[in-house]
């Protein structure tokens, strides 16, 4: 599959191109409010299904979420739950081009939905900074076995003094 290229730059060479870029762009300040339905009682789709949405339901584009778009999420349950038991290459790309429509990537968000989501409010006291661990080929294909993993979590690696 073809590449879309670069993405756009925040400045273009003539002020009046980056003025008009900025003004099809809408500006989304993150609020923490989770939005959306909610899954139906005795669902059936596993943590990590539910997990995907709730992501979803918090955030920041599901300000600009209409029904029809709830809708679409909703109707991807079954193929994102069928995808975390089986992989599948065409589950992954539907899945893929849905969110892409909704903004869920940086570049989604850039090239296809036109939202910019402003964080400059974010960084106070009260924001929660999860910290990402590196996970090796290995841990990862152990995981997918549901194997025990090698390398510590977090907490595990807390624990061990590193003698």
């Amino acid at each position: 599959m073809a590449g879309n290229g670069p993405l756009p730059k925040a400045n273009r060479q003539r002020e009046r191109d980056t003025k008009r870029r900025d003004a099809s762009m809408t500006t989304i300040v993150p609020d923490g409010t989770i939005r959306g339905p909610e899954l139906e009682a005795g669902h059936g789709y596993s943590p990590a299904t539910v997990a995907w949405y709730q992501t979803w339901r918090r955030s920041p584009q599901a300000q600009l979420f209409e029904e029809t778009d709830w809708l679409a999420l909703q109707l991807l349950l079954p193929l994102v739950e069928a995808h975390s038991r089986r992989p599948s290459a065409a589950a992954l790309s539907e899945i893929r081009l849905t969110t892409a429509a909704l903004g869920g990537t940086y570049a989604d968000r850039l090239r296809v939905a036109k939202i910019r989501i402003d964080h400059s409010g974010e960084s106070g006291p009260d924001a929660e900074i999860i910290p990402l661990r590196a996970v090796s080929k290995t841990d990862a294909l152990a995981r997918l076995r549901g194997e025990k993993q090698t390398t510590p979590t977090p907490e595990e690696a807390d624990d061990d003094p590193g003698f």
